[in-house]
């Protein structure tokens, strides 16, 4: 077991309170504010964002099921998603999703343009639709430490939560940590089979959105060299049967959506993933993200021998994080 500093909880502010009961309504402002302090990683804000997340625990567990989405630039992320979200509001009027886009960080001047949103023009049903810019910060692996903490509140709030990873290259994978389910998102013409599998992240996704398919032949081709490609990964076995008329059952996605083609069956698939939410994503992995960060490979080897999984304990991220680190404090004053 951990020996950690006590983190006890604390009554919450009228004004959190009501900031909370806010949030449930989908009101905007009070979701930013809740938010923005989960992305603030200053430790003076540690204490209330342990208070928040115990006090929601105590009245039901987070019921949002994230969704990734990743794949490489230019493959048309932002705009399958504008009409996804539109889609899926439309066709169940009780659902409510909540969008977090990465955008890159200039490695010179270290800012984003945060333009997705651009992309989001949705006025119908808007109030169940909530939709967050968030910069990459230089951070890999396609989504940041900002991206996970921002789940955390946003899933007590929203049935989806969609996150849009940074164009990706072999590497960024952690979506895989984060997500209920994955989907890559392709476009016609992005190699041959052979190309497929040297991206390395053919075992990364759950489904596969093929993008763009606006010319049918091209769309055609590029399914049957994505179905080569998982047969040659041993993904899917060699000898089944290829048939792109029933690729959605197959978890392929044959997507226009500048021509909103394909849509329903997309959108039909994520409502059938509603129920994974109340599966708990890895706090372990984005901890020793953060542990790694701080103290190197040195702190991740104390951690790594300790128990720190006794939920009664430890029922936040923030305790964990102050129990490892005093773990971690404990063991450098014995070096």
């Amino acid at each position: 077991m951990l020996t950690h500093e006590a983190l006890t909880t604390q009554a919450l502010t009228p004004q959190r309170l009501q900031q909370i009961s806010d949030a449930r309504q989908h009101k905007k402002l009070a979701v930013a504010k809740l938010v923005s302090l989960f992305e603030n990683r200053l430790k003076e804000s540690a204490q209330e964002r342990h208070d928040i997340i115990c006090h929601l625990q105590n009245e039901a567990p987070p019921r949002g099921s994230i969704i990734g989405f990743t794949g490489t630039p230019g493959a048309g992320k932002s705009t399958l998603i504008a009409e996804l979200c539109k889609t899926l509001l439309a066709k169940d009027t009780q659902v409510s999703v909540a969008v977090l886009a990465i955008d890159p960080s200039s490695h010179i001047s270290g800012g984003s343009i945060l333009g997705d949103r651009t992309r989001m023009r949705i006025t119908e049903n808007a109030e169940r639709l909530y939709f967050r810019s968030q910069a990459s910060n230089l951070e890999l692996g396609g989504i940041t430490q900002a991206t996970y903490h921002a789940t955390r509140i946003l899933r007590y709030f929203y049935d989806f939560i969609f996150i849009e990873t940074v164009g990706i290259g072999q590497n960024e994978i952690d979506i895989q940590h984060m997500a209920h389910h994955t989907f890559l998102v392709m476009q016609p013409l992005a190699g041959d089979q052979i190309q497929f599998m040297k991206c390395g992240i053919m075992e990364i996704p759950d489904s596969f959105v093929i993008n763009k398919c606006d010319e049918d032949r091209l769309a055609k081709s590029s399914y049957y060299m994505l179905r080569t490609a998982l047969k040659h990964a041993r993904l899917v076995e060699a000898s089944a049967t290829d048939d792109v008329k029933q690729a959605h059952k197959e978890n392929i996605f044959m997507i226009s959506a500048l021509k909103q083609i394909g849509l329903e069956p997309l959108a039909e698939k994520i409502l059938t993933l509603r129920d994974q939410g109340k599966h708990r994503s890895d706090d372990r992995f984005y901890l020793n993200k953060l542990i790694a960060k701080q103290y190197g490979e040195f702190g991740l080897q104390i951690i790594a021998r300790v128990d720190d999984h006794d939920e009664a304990l430890l029922p936040t991220f923030e305790a964990k994080q102050r129990a490892a680190e005093a773990a971690v404090r404990a063991q450098i004053k014995l070096v």
